[in-house]
C-alpha cells in the first residue's frame, strides 16, 4: 500500500481522460500556463511596464481641432 505502479498511474489518467475528455484537460493546461506566466511576469522588477506608463500620448490631428480640447502640459511630480 506504499506506492503505485506504472500500471495503477496509467489506469488512472485513463480514467481522467474518459471523464474529462482531452479538450478539457487541454484548456487547464493552457489556463494554468498563462497563470503561471502572468505570475513571473507580476515578479519582475516591473521596469518594463512603468516605462510604458510613461510614454507620452500623443494627440491626434481631430483631437486638436476639437473645440472641447483643452490644450495644457504636464508636469511629473518630484
Amino acid at each position: 500500500m506504499g506506492s503505485f505502479s506504472i500500471w495503477h498511474w496509467l489506469i488512472v489518467l485513463l480514467i481522467v481522460v474518459m471523464v474529462f475528455g482531452t479538450k478539457k484537460l487541454k484548456n487547464v493546461g493552457t489556463d494554468l500556463g498563462a497563470a503561471v506566466k502572468g505570475f513571473k511576469d507580476g515578479m519582475k522588477d516591473g521596469t518594463t511596464s512603468a516605462d510604458a506608463a510613461a510614454a507620452p500620448q500623443q494627440v491626434t490631428n481631430a483631437a486638436r481641432n476639437d473645440a472641447n480640447t483643452v490644450d495644457v502640459d504636464a508636469k511629473s511630480k518630484t
